[in-house]
């Protein structure tokens, strides 16, 4: 991945944290566009889009029909889960088509809402691996990779840790093993002799 994509997604990550409220679990989404290789997929950019899930006909029927009765009542919460809008997401295929890049998967963010979210949900520690929802969703997009960037505030600095996953589909089901797959992020720092 390259540095500078993941500093766009950093700071808009930390935007959105920064208006989390126990009652509003703000979401950050992005889609990875870059270049898929024989063994490797090189992150170029991000792009962002917005989240349609409660204007989306089909999202609204599948997080009533699907996600709360699976994954809980944390979910009719219409902070709590991303559903990018279908003419975002067309955009940000087009631009990448422009660009000579493929759209490769997707990167969100888990904030440490064991610490700042409602007494009630506090048991649930979020990190960088992914939720049984992360999986479910991770199995119906299809797409090979996947970025969890868990970010925590101690005191007035951020925090994070990035993973990636590579969804591995499960006969006769949407969801998806997530297998670990490896991450490097490419610095724009000199390299020496």
């Amino acid at each position: 991945m390259d540095d500078q994509a993941l500093t766009d997604f950093l700071t808009a990550a930390v935007a959105e944290y920064r208006l989390i409220t126990p009652e509003a679990p703000l979401p950050c989404f992005a889609l990875l566009l870059g270049h898929a290789e024989a063994t490797t997929y090189h992150v170029r950019r991000v792009a962002f889009g917005r989240n349609a899930r409660t204007s989306d006909p089909a999202a609204r029927e599948e997080f009533r029909d699907t996600i709360v009765p699976r994954f809980g009542a944390a979910y009719e919460n219409e902070h709590r889960g991303w559903w990018m809008d279908s003419a975002d997401l067309l955009k940000a295929a087009r631009e990448a088509d422009d660009l000579g890049l493929d759209l490769l998967g997707s990167i969100h963010m888990h904030p440490d809402w064991h610490r700042i979210g409602p007494p009630s949900q506090r048991a649930q520690q979020l990190s960088e691996r992914p939720t049984p929802m992360d999986r479910h969703l991770f199995g119906r997009a299809g797409w090979p990779l996947n970025l969890i960037c868990y970010l925590e505030r101690r005191g007035d600095a951020f925090y994070h840790a990035l993973a990636a996953w590579a969804p591995q589909p499960r006969n006769g089901s949407d969801d998806a093993e997530c297998a670990p797959a490896a991450l490097r992020i490419r610095t724009n720092a000199p390299v020496g002799v």
